[in-house]
């Protein structure tokens, strides 16, 4: 574990400030009845910078309450034992939990190494978080939910690893502001947003080395396929974050839907009778008025929405049914001039 602290930096910048951004993403995610009742957020602390500066963000939120919400902290770090290091990580935001008053709770989980360690690692955190946030509700009024520290830098490099392993538009809708009990305040804010908060307020965190082992490919986007899109575009992280938002709220107005059950089998055995000859893709009705395209070639179903007669494709091109399998006839070519 490295251990930094950012210098206190001066105040006076004209983009709206860490705690800002965090009051207005966690405004909009509540609910009228959480507003109204208040709700406890058990916050997540890792002792990173990023877990950090949220913790930091919405103790200042708290303490505010201009917008009439009661909202009751509550920080909690999980140790998964795979790192001697992790105590005294967490041990930064037990000190930085004390000093603004909220109470702190650690969970351990043991998670053993192996295969998708990240992956079964995360997992066990949520858990963890979910036992938490439970406990901290007993005996408290309104809803308990969970703040994670994603950004929007997280939310770009996930929308890639995913794009890269072939996940469909349903995939693509990563890290929402909310799912259900989970909260993101800080998922429209970016890294550079949250270092000028540590920065400012002089905060400790902890360098975790696995964020920068090429052997995670999280890792690897992040050290070479984003810098090379972000020359192409500075406003890279931007443009993802208003395709995410856009297939989040289509998958919250039902538009988008993981494949149900059948509906791939059904096209590809359309795809299968017609030979290869046949079209490349099929599109299969289903009950809802969308439909389910699946993409010979790359073995995949998606679910889009669209007219009966041309439903769009991923290339966005009304993709080939069985009604209209047949090549369309060639007109003759022109004679003379």
């Amino acid at each position: 574990m490295s251990r930094a602290r950012g210098p206190r930096g001066p105040r006076g910048s004209h983009a709206p400030s860490l705690t800002t951004l965090a009051r207005r993403e966690l405004l909009a995610t509540l609910t009228p009845d959480e507003k109204r009742a208040g709700c406890t957020l058990l916050v997540g602390v890792s002792g990173g910078p990023d877990s950090i500066a949220l913790l930091d963000a919405l103790a200042r939120v708290a303490a505010r309450e201009r917008d009439g919400v009661r909202l009751a902290l509550v920080a909690c770090g999980v140790d998964h034992g795979l790192r001697a290091e992790a105590e005294a990580e967490l041990r930064l935001g037990a000190e930085l939990a004390a000093r603004h008053g909220v109470p702190w709770v650690t969970k351990r989980v043991a998670v053993r190494p192996g295969p998708n360690l990240h992956a079964r690692a995360r997992e066990a955190r949520h858990a963890a978080l979910l036992e938490a946030a439970h406990e901290a509700s007993a005996g408290r009024a309104g809803a308990t939910l969970v703040a994670t520290a994603h950004h929007a830098d997280d939310r770009a490099e996930t929308f890639l690893m995913r794009l890269a392993r072939g996940a469909g538009l349903y995939g693509l809708a990563v890290l929402p502001p909310r799912e259900g009990h989970l909260v993101r305040p800080l998922v429209r804010a970016r890294k550079a947003d949250i270092m000028t908060h540590i920065t400012r307020h002089g905060l400790t965190y902890a360098s975790d080395p696995s964020n920068l082992d090429p052997r995670y490919l999280r890792a690897k986007v992040r050290a070479e396929v984003v810098p090379q899109l972000l020359a192409l575009d500075p406003r890279l992280v931007e443009h993802v974050t208003a395709v995410c938002d856009e297939l989040v709220a289509l998958r919250r107005d039902g538009v988008l839907t993981p494949s149900p059950a059948g509906a791939g089998r059904r096209a590809r055995a359309e795809l299968d009778r017609l030979g290869p000859s046949g079209p490349r893709k099929m599109a299969v009705a289903l009950p809802n008025g969308h439909f389910a395209t699946y993409d010979r070639p790359a073995g995949r179903v998606v679910i889009l929405p669209g007219p009966s007669d041309t439903p769009p494709s991923r290339e966005r091109t009304p993709p080939v049914t069985a009604s209209s399998a047949a090549p369309p006839p060639t007109r003759p070519p022109r004679k003379g001039p």
